[in-house]
């Protein structure tokens, strides 16, 4: 399973799970709600900062931001050109919307602050500790449950599309646009399937086997320190002034 951000020594990897946790819930919400350019762009700089904190390593931080950034690619191309509303520039028949030009500035900023913050606070931690951690916050069990086999069943699907893709390519199999490419793959989608209910039930018998009974059980502890409180008191400061910045702006304006 890849989880390249949670192996790390950074100072973040030190902070209790749970105050990770609702640091981004807080600083996400906040966020969210924002309209103005100048909160979303003070947000990211402390989004900026908490990357910093955690210490990722670059080339996955680098993918990471590459794939969301196609979607931050199409909104400017789309919306500047298609929101109605006073013009910032024109060429022949285009013409660039001041406002469609405000709104995706503020997606863009306000998205890259998200998940620089949720890369840096949550996906430092492993989705086991995760799971644990939502259910030492009191989110309900079969939720932490469902979110931890599906992160777990995602790789054993993909693991088995692959063996049969490659035992596939193996025997001559090419891909085409006709009648015996659908019933191949359509076949192969079958066994992944059939594949992932045996494994499913294999894994429930294994379960039972070691005593498990319907509840989460973990060998981590977690014990909150001083450290973990300053931070999240810290966070929720943050959060409340990025709140307070968007409403009111900045002082003397």
């Amino acid at each position: 399973m890849d989880e390249p951000f949670a192996h790390g020594r950074g100072l973040l990897h030190r902070i209790d799970p749970r105050a990770r946790i609702l640091a981004a819930v807080a600083f996400s919400a906040s966020v969210a709600a924002m309209g103005q350019l100048v909160a979303a762009a003070a947000a990211l700089g402390i989004a900026l900062l908490l990357v910093m904190g955690a210490a990722p390593p670059i080339r996955p931080l680098v993918r990471r931001l590459a794939s969301v950034s196609i979607f931050f690619g199409l909104l400017w191309i789309t919306t500047p050109l298609t929101m109605p509303g006073p013009t910032a520039w024109a060429w022949g028949p285009l013409h660039l919307s001041w406002p469609g030009i405000h709104l995706a500035a503020a997606v863009t900023l306000k998205g890259l602050a998200m998940i620089l913050a949720l890369i840096a606070l949550v996906a430092t931690m492993h989705v086991a500790t995760f799971g644990h951690a939502l259910c030492r916050l009191g989110v309900p069990t079969p939720v932490a449950m469902l979110l931890l086999f599906t992160y777990r069943q995602v790789f054993v699907l993909h693991q088995a599309w692959t063996r049969l893709k490659d035992a596939a390519r193996l025997r001559g199999f090419v891909p085409r646009t006709d009648a015996h490419s659908y019933r191949t793959i359509a076949t192969m989608l079958g066994l992944v399937v059939v594949r992932a209910l045996d494994h499913a039930r294999r894994a429930h018998e294994a379960m039972l086997l070691r005593g498990f009974s319907g509840t989460l059980t973990s060998v981590t502890t977690f014990r909150a320190s001083w450290q973990d409180v300053a931070f999240g008191l810290t966070m929720a400061a943050i959060s409340a002034a990025l709140t307070c910045l968007d409403i009111w702006g900045l002082p003397g304006r």
